[in-house]
């Protein structure tokens, strides 16, 4: 069954389901030559379901409801491994991800890598704007270790050293998105590795959702994002490098899983945080927050507590599917092709892998004339929302 795409902007002065609000600085103006990207295609039938496809909130008929302190402009609680969504706030609303675009990235790494293969940092690694691990030049580390550095602290010189090792930044980012579109997530584009801001970023709380189910059904990803503490290689003869999570979930919440934070100042903050109560996970995703009245982390926090408490019908369902093969990206070399030692999705697929095959077919096969975003900036980042 395909989804037909919609070639308006249906909502988006409400709740920017078409195109992610104005920016505020220059990060996304094109480099010179490049074309300004159209915006992504918004899909007639609103993924997971109809009630996520409004603007406004959406949960269970008689409860209670969203808790008042969530300043973020859209959000939502969904069961990890049911897929069901129980509460939502304009899910499919399209906002630029910051950091949280990092889980896309590391299940890039982990599909194309080993994770014992190994790198050595450069000095192009470490001169990455924005949140930074501290990757050494010169040292050599696995691909573990640098997914640790991503997910654990953030860090924009660990995405960098995986693009460099999945075949440079663009093939990256094109790898991205052929496995964003693979899996359904029809609101994002990314644009870097990083998640520093670039022409055309986008995503949703809703897709965000998906892609980190997804990324929980690995092994290895869920071993690190639950992380505390770590230790990578420092510079060549120095001491080993301290590494802590950032993930105020996964620290102070009970039962925390982990997640991804993120800011810049035009995504401004954003969050992902999991937890498990009693055998039930939950997972949380708020964009375009502000630490008002309390910080992102605590808004997550009331968000998990809210979606433990519901026990109503689900709004929605967050549909994934295993990803189809991507053949228009091709390897620079043999090691890039290498697949990754754990199994990637789990037993997701079925049905649902025909819906995401020919949703990705219609996105591809259907030009759809859509008015440009107004875009207007340069790449600038800020850190995370450390805790």
């Amino acid at each position: 069954m395909a989804l037909p795409l919609l070639s308006g902007t249906a909502h988006a002065e409400d709740c920017y389901i078409a195109v992610p609000p104005p920016p505020v600085d220059t990060s996304e103006v094109p480099l010179p030559g490049q074309p300004v990207p159209e915006p992504v295609p918004v899909p007639e039938t609103p993924v997971g379901g109809e009630q996520l496809g409004g603007c406004g909130p959406a949960f269970p008929v008689y409860a209670p409801a969203p808790p008042a302190e969530i300043s973020a402009a859209s959000w939502l609680v969904a069961d990890l491994d049911t897929g069901a969504v129980l509460a939502a706030h304009e899910p499919h609303a399209r906002h630029r991800p910051a950091s949280t675009i990092k889980v896309l990235t590391a299940l890039v790494a982990l599909r194309d890598l080993q994770l014992d293969d190994t790198l050595v940092a450069t000095q192009e690694d470490a001169n990455q704007e924005g949140s930074r691990v501290g990757l050494a030049p010169g040292a050599t580390y696995t691909v573990r270790e640098v997914l640790t550095g991503l997910i654990l602290r953030s860090g924009n010189d660990a995405a960098h050293a995986l693009a460099m090792k999945l075949g440079g930044v663009e093939a990256t980012v094109d790898k991205m998105n052929a496995l964003a579109k693979s899996l359904g997530a029809l609101d994002t584009r990314a644009a870097t590795p990083s998640g520093l801001d670039g022409p055309g970023m986008s995503t949703s709380a809703y897709d965000l959702a998906v892609i980190f189910r997804v990324a929980m059904q690995n092994p290895a990803f869920a071993e690190i994002v639950s992380t505390h503490q770590a230790f990578l290689p420092g510079a060549p003869g120095g001491p080993p490098l301290e590494v802590w999570s950032d993930n105020q979930v996964l620290r102070a919440y009970p039962g925390g899983l982990g997640g991804k934070t993120g800011f810049t100042d035009d995504a401004r903050h954003t969050y992902i945080g999991a937890a498990d109560r009693g055998g039930r996970r939950l997972v949380a995703v708020l964009m375009r927050g502000e630490n008002q009245p309390v910080r992102l982390s605590a808004q997550t926090m009331r968000l998990l507590d809210y979606g433990f408490e519901l026990n109503g019908a689900p709004v929605g369902e967050l549909v994934t599917a295993s990803p189809a093969p991507i053949a228009d990206v091709q390897p620079v070399d043999q090691s890039v092709q290498a697949q990754s030692e754990d199994p990637m999705f789990g037993t997701v697929g079925g049905p649902l892998a025909l819906l995401a095959a020919a949703a990705a077919a219609v996105v591809a096969a259907i030009a759809v004339q859509r008015r440009r975003a107004a875009l207007a900036r340069r790449r600038r980042s800020g850190g995370d929302d450390h805790p």
